[in-house]
């Protein structure tokens, strides 16, 4: 059992990042969107990563190749979500409960659900009883999409992460491990079921998701990603949407306008569905007097 709870505790270190960033902005190019926001000594660029991909996956390219190397550090939303000391006191502080079991918070019928999904990749029902709704709710997103064949190891972030500390580059981060536990951990009761009964509901479709966000971020068909993850996850979920998106993007906003006063050159890269839509990053940040620019 303790076994299976570290592998969901890997899982959750990868869903944290990506089970709502999703999504993209800009226009269509035969490469993912690459923006930068500027002053008279600054410039920062915002990139919009995939936290999963196939090792195959092709996204690099000469432009994006040549902003990283032109930029002193890289800034992502959160360092350490991929090591296990860092995520496993958080999981078993916020995401498990030792008095009353998942099934008697949601009901046979659908604990029986969660558990036929999370059987696919070896996790048995009695890993599920300990995990609050909003673990068990990440853990069923990401079992198909690793069973599929997607690995986090080959995300952007993962990429990113290694060539920086090869350069011998800073990072830094735009929240803390504890800081995305908790805006799953925080979620009012009524909600976290329903992302819970959500994740059930789509698991089976998430792969196919994944890939088709894929292969239109991979091309910079910005508005087919927001449609299918902004757009849903607004409509569908807007309590959700506001707290994972619109409230952060809000605080990167003002963290970035704070960086641009400084000087020299950055690579910031978030997940993608922090730049899209009428509520993005960049949106945010035109409120505060700043203009992003898709880098062409």
């Amino acid at each position: 059992m303790f076994l299976n709870l570290h592998r969901a505790t890997k899982r959750l270190a990868v869903g944290l990042v990506s089970v709502f960033a999703l999504g993209f902005a800009g226009g269509a190019l035969a490469e993912p969107a690459l923006w930068a926001i500027k002053d008279k000594d600054s410039t920062i660029y915002l990139f919009g990563t995939i936290h999963v991909l196939k090792p195959d996956t092709k996204w690099r390219s000469a432009k994006i190749d040549k902003a990283i190397a032109d930029s002193a550090d890289l800034t992502l939303e959160v360092i350490g979500a991929d090591d296990p000391a860092v995520m496993q006191p958080l999981v078993t502080h916020y995401g498990l409960d030792q008095t009353k079991t998942l099934s008697a918070k949601i009901g046979p019928e659908a604990f029986k659900k969660v558990s036929a999904v999370a059987q696919t990749v070896g996790m048995p029902p009695q890993a599920l009883e300990m995990m609050r709704p909003w673990l068990a709710g990440i853990t069923v997103s990401m079992a198909p999409i690793i069973k599929a064949g997607y690995d986090p190891r080959s995300g952007v972030e993962a990429v990113l992460t290694k060539e920086t500390k090869a350069a011998g580059k800073a990072q830094a981060a735009l929240e803390t491990a504890e800081q995305q536990v908790r805006f799953f951990a925080d979620l009012p009761a009524p909600i976290e079921t329903e992302f819970l009964n959500s994740s059930v509901d789509n698991a089976e479709e998430g792969v196919g998701k994944l890939d088709e966000m894929v292969t239109a971020w991979s091309a910079g068909d910005v508005a087919a990603l927001e449609t299918v993850f902004v757009t849903e996850m607004k409509t569908k979920y807007p309590s959700v949407y506001d707290v994972m998106l619109v409230k952060r993007n809000q605080d990167w906003a003002g963290q970035l306008k704070t960086k641009l006063a400084g000087s020299g050159v950055s690579f910031v890269a978030v997940g993608s569905g922090h730049l899209v839509g009428p509520d993005s990053v960049q949106v945010q940040l035109a409120k505060l007097g700043i203009k992003a620019q898709r880098v062409e």
